[in-house]
């Protein structure tokens, strides 16, 4: 009996984990190319549905470029369609690899304030709206299809159940409450 205890108790745990890490989805903004010169934002961004309370959980974007060339701003809107970022900047970004999370339901506002980026197009606004809930079990409408932006079949870190990081976890859990059935059935846990 005590043995059955720990592995419900160990699988538990696992669900925990495999929900938390669920709950995040990142897009990288330009998808492969990332935030560079010479890139279509607008089109970018209009690919995806960006969206706050859904059963999706949070929303990260992920600006990847070369540091020394590159940094990324969310700046007002005026300063977006000025391109002058020496004022109305709300918060730097410049690591190079750098994650922002999408909390608001508003218009987020990004630009490059390297010299002559931002009038080169480099900038991008993403509409953030509250997640609209329809009668099909609670799936949000519109959600983003492909996130990453990594195409269809090319699942760039691996695939399958290992694709994620959480699909072992699931995979885990599913053999513990196999092996407590196995107990139940024959007697393995009073041995």
């Amino acid at each position: 009996m005590e043995v059955k205890l720990i592995i419900l108790s160990l699988a538990f745990l696992l669900l925990s984990l495999l929900s938390t890490h669920a709950r995040a989805t990142v897009y990288t903004v330009g998808d492969a190319e990332g935030w560079d010169t010479g890139i279509n934002y607008l089109s970018w961004s209009e690919k995806y549905n960006f969206t706050v309370g859904d059963v999706l959980g949070e929303k990260i974007i992920s600006f990847n470029y070369v540091k020394s060339q590159h940094n990324a701003y969310e700046v007002t809107e005026d300063t977006y369609r000025s391109c002058d970022g020496s004022e109305g900047v709300v918060n730097k970004y410049e690591s190079g690899q750098d994650k922002v999370t999408l909390t608001e339901e508003k218009k987020y506002w990004f630009i490059c304030n390297v010299s002559g980026h931002c009038l080169g197009g480099m900038k991008v606004g993403i509409q953030v709206t509250a997640a609209a809930v329809a009668n099909n079990g609670g799936a949000p409408i519109g959600a983003a299809s492909n996130p990453t932006g990594v195409p269809p079949g090319d699942s760039g870190v691996g695939s399958g159940m290992w694709r994620g990081g959480g699909g072992w976890v699931g995979y885990l859990v599913l053999m513990l409450l196999n092996y407590v059935c196995m107990i139940d059935l024959f007697g393995w846990g009073y041995m």
